[in-house]
């Protein structure tokens, strides 16, 4: 005889595994979406600080002591004046969202090495911006003449020797971290060249 009992039991089991499969698929394809969603979102405000550009117009950078300079587009600015060495470099963000500034590291010699940790850059005393496809700047000082930095800064500028200095910025949120090498390069009338021929992520994974 059939046993309908059975039958009926492999049959609700039958549809239960059915609908478990199907909801772990829909699940899996709704995951997917959503990383392809938060993925888009991210590209939307990811920056990228590369030199400005020759076209660009100036920028007014201005020190709490209220020395101010003007940054034309590709430039940097490296001055020894008294007990302060000021910097400054004329950037471009190329990436879709804003630039948020958070720190910098200076390189007196110019070097191929990685980046330090980014707990160990120097905090900017402003929060410092640039919009996308848009040019500002990136501005700070060494203040103290005992310090190794200052001494060796020093050094380089009066012998106009090439330096570099790391900025470490992200997005708007302060997420997706990146930290942009720019190397400074005398130029024939007495002024600086910017470049910044590499970038390293912090937050995500390298490009390379």
């Amino acid at each position: 005889m059939t046993d309908w009992q059975t039958i009926s039991a492999l049959a609700t089991a039958g549809g239960t595994l059915v609908l478990a499969v199907a909801t772990f698929g829909a699940i899996r394809s709704a995951n997917r979406s959503a990383r392809v969603a938060e993925q888009a979102m991210l590209m939307g405000m990811r920056p990228l600080l590369v030199q400005s550009l020759s076209s660009d117009p100036p920028q007014k950078a201005l020190w709490h002591d209220r020395h101010a300079v003007r940054i034309e587009g590709g430039r940097a600015i490296a001055q020894h004046i008294d007990d302060v060495i000021y910097l400054a470099i004329g950037v471009r963000n190329m990436g879709s969202g804003i630039a948020l500034m958070h720190g910098w590291c200076v390189w007196p010699e110019f070097s191929r090495q990685d980046p330090v940790s980014p707990d160990d850059f120097r905090r900017l005393a402003v929060d410092l911006y640039v919009a996308p496809n848009a040019a500002g700047y990136w501005e700070s000082a060494l203040r103290d003449p005992t310090e190794p930095a200052f001494v060796d800064m020093a050094a380089q500028i009066a012998s106009r020797e090439p330096f570099a200095v790391d900025i470490l910025y992200g997005d708007q949120d302060g997420g997706q971290r990146t930290i942009s090498r720019f190397i400074v390069l005398p130029a024939g009338d007495d002024g600086w060249y910017a470049q910044a021929p590499r970038h390293w992520n912090v937050d995500r994974p390298a490009p390379r």
